[in-house]
């Protein structure tokens, strides 16, 4: 198991290398919780997630004869990124076993750091068994996403960081996927408290669907869950560490879990409200928070953006989604008759209420349409639920038979 003094090593070992990034107030989310909440945005890291401290620090420790052999990793995602770009500054060679199901935008950035990128079965399991035969035929070092010592201290790096910044927190909230994050942060941050009057709480958090550290905790070892999908892919680890699960079972005071909606909820608050990009495994943290599932009020509270590697369409989904969520986008479907002038009519009716029409659809065979009628499905972007209220109050009012499509 790690120590303080690793962590502390890792971070004299890295820190030239290693963005600082900022832990700044946010007074959107300390009003919404009752809490002083500082986000804590890794996300800025160059490569777009934390885990570039753990993969340095592996880099950094490793003996002349293997950095000259090379290195090899199993990644669709961020430790893939982080692997690359700082084996390419090293001047290691290192390759990358991704699922051939991997996005080609995070192969190219991966490719685009230096790394031979090798593209290798359905799922992360499998090209992680792939990574581990090339590892062993070809005598490269295996880097570990999260179960290896010297990636865990490097993750660890962020906990020190944060007693630096704010050395009056009383809590942290800090996403799960194999617990090297939370495992080295909570080592960090625990360990440095040990003489303190303070007790530091730390807080970790799991999507709902793939809860594999919390299922080891339980269980009191680590348990393989049945694959499942989730929009927080980053976290997405069927099983917890063999390394990080005692670092959790001694320092971590709680682990909750998340939902998908609340997940993409946090994605578009952090987005509308703060600026910043979280892709679904950097926003876990400030669902888990604002969606009151930690007891926390009236305390001082980091919480990690840990990275902002999201798909481009996946993030016009999520908006769109949250804008109907939030009754700022809405679809209705109106019976109308079919003779010329009938749409003007019910268009300036949408115009006087200020709905701004984005997209129109014409139907003359469904929806129970009859001769002589036709439907027309209208999008529209509204103020919310009470302006879209008076919208079909209006409809109603003009003699139209309406329904919301949802």
């Amino acid at each position: 198991m790690i120590t303080l003094n690793d962590i502390q090593s890792a971070l004299g070992r890295i820190r030239a290398s290693i963005y600082l990034s900022p832990c700044a107030l946010s007074a959107t989310f300390s009003e919404s919780t009752a809490n002083q909440v500082y986000l804590k945005l890794d996300n800025l890291q160059r490569t777009g997630a934390f885990k570039e401290r753990g993969a340095l620090n592996k880099l950094l420790s490793l003996s002349p004869a293997e950095r000259a052999q090379g290195v090899i990793a199993a990644s669709a995602g961020n430790h893939a990124q982080g692997v690359a770009y700082h084996a390419g500054k090293l001047g290691i060679r290192a390759q990358i076993c991704m699922p051939l199901t991997t996005p080609l935008i995070k192969v190219s950035a991966t490719r685009g750091y230096g790394a031979d990128v090798i593209l290798h079965g359905a799922n992360y399991d499998e090209a992680y068994e792939e990574s581990l035969r090339r590892s062993q035929a070809e005598h490269l070092t295996f880097v570990h996403a999260f179960d290896d010592d010297a990636v865990i201290a490097g993750q660890g790096t962020i906990g020190l960081e944060l007693l630096e910044q704010h050395p009056d927190l009383e809590a942290v909230v800090v996403p799960i996927g194999g617990g090297g994050l939370i495992g080295g942060i909570a080592c960090a941050l625990k360990e440095s408290r040990a003489h303190s009057n303070r007790k530091i709480q730390v807080f970790g958090v799991q999507p709902s669907r793939l809860p594999s550290m919390k299922v080891a905790v339980a269980e009191g070892k680590p348990v393989t869950l049945a694959a499942a999908s989730t929009i927080a892919d980053g976290i997405a680890v069927r099983r917890a560490g063999e390394r990080t699960l005692p670092l959790v079972q001694k320092y971590v005071d709680d682990i909750v879990t998340v939902e998908e909606e609340e997940i993409a909820n946090a994605i578009l608050l952090l987005l509308e409200r703060e600026k910043t990009l979280a892709e679904g495994a950097g926003a876990a943290a400030i669902a888990a928070l604002v969606n009151r599932k930690l007891p926390l009020v009236g305390k001082k509270v980091a919480v990690l953006v840990c990275g902002g590697n999201i798909d481009v369409t996946l993030l016009s989904r999520i908006i769109e989604r949250g804008l109907v969520k939030d009754g700022r986008l809405v679809r209705l479907r109106v019976h109308l008759p079919d003779y010329p002038g009938a749409l003007n009519r019910l268009t300036s009716i949408l115009a006087q209420h200020r709905a701004n029409i984005v997209e129109t659809d014409y139907d003359r065979a469904y929806h129970g349409v009859g001769l002589g009628e036709t439907a027309i499905e209208i999008t529209m972007e509204t103020r919310g639920p009470d302006h879209i209220a008076e919208i079909i109050s209006a409809l109603g009012a003009a003699g139209y038979t309406q329904e919301r499509v949802l």
